[in-house]
């Protein structure tokens, strides 16, 4: 044993394996887009390409990465347990359904599974628009057991963005209040607000949010809800259509703060 693991990642968009030590740090990544391997340490080579082995189709293009960015060196610091870019939409939904299914049969949807759905359609609508200088986190947990369903961050700014499930059902938003079919009113709006103030504190940056509801029948907003941007989740992607207010290289740096798991524990 070389004490090598392999690490799947996205990044960009691109499907990435990480080959990292015992202490999580990376020796080496392959892209598969490219099909090259970028070794950071020469004398490790064999034993990356050992290990990579079963992942390797065909002919590759092996030797040193560009030089990285401030932002990627700091990627490349993170403990891959630290790292919140590899989270799926749902993620800890996901988790929690794994280990406690539920009964086979029951007289009602686990609501667990309909939440998920929501936030794996709005996770995709976000997901598309990497790429564009543009980067979602995913199931960001705060300390108390909250969690943020998805950090978009682009040129437009930060968006602590919220996926609520209503499927052909109707929603009105009055105030702070949400109402979905014909369940009572809660103060949604207040915690999609909360979880974008405690992004901004951890951040030290503006985060704006944003209620994303997937799949209304109707959505009804008589008035502007304040502080929070309602949207349907197939709207989403006008996000990107917004004024740009930061430079690539402060959207690269607040990515890598935002994915570092311990950023999100100081609150």
């Amino acid at each position: 044993m070389n004490g090598l693991r392999v690490v799947p990642a996205r990044r960009h968009g691109q499907e990435r394996l990480y080959v990292c030590r015992t202490d999580g740090r990376s020796v080496a990544w392959y892209d598969r887009d490219t099909a090259r391997v970028n070794l950071l340490s020469e004398d490790r080579r064999e034993e990356v390409l050992a290990v990579l082995g079963p992942f390797l189709t065909g002919p590759v293009t092996i030797g040193p990465p560009p030089v990285p960015t401030p932002a990627e060196l700091a990627r490349l610091a993170l403990h891959p347990d630290d790292d919140l870019a590899p989270n799926r939409p749902g993620e800890a939904l996901v988790i929690d359904l794994d280990r406690d299914p539920g009964p086979a049969h029951r007289l009602r949807p686990d609501p667990r599974r309909r939440a998920l759905a929501a936030e794996q359609t709005v996770g995709a609508a976000l997901d598309g628009l990497e790429g564009g200088g543009w980067h979602t986190l995913h199931s960001v947990p705060l300390p108390g057991g909250d969690r943020i369903h998805h950090l978009l961050i682009g040129p437009a700014g930060l968006f602590c963005v919220h996926a609520l499930y209503a499927h052909r059902q109707r929603v009105q938003v009055t105030g702070p209040m949400v109402t979905v079919g014909r369940r009572e009113a809660h103060p949604l709006l207040r915690r999609v607000r909360a979880d974008a103030d405690r992004a901004s504190h951890a951040l030290t940056a503006e985060v704006r949010a944003v209620l994303a509801v997937v799949g209304p029948a109707r959505l009804d907003t008589p008035a502007p809800a304040r502080e929070v941007r309602v949207l349907r989740d197939t709207d989403l992607a006008g996000l990107a259509r917004l004024g740009a207010v930061l430079k690539p290289a402060d959207v690269e740096a607040l990515h890598a703060m935002a994915r570092d798991r311990r950023t999100w524990l100081r609150l």
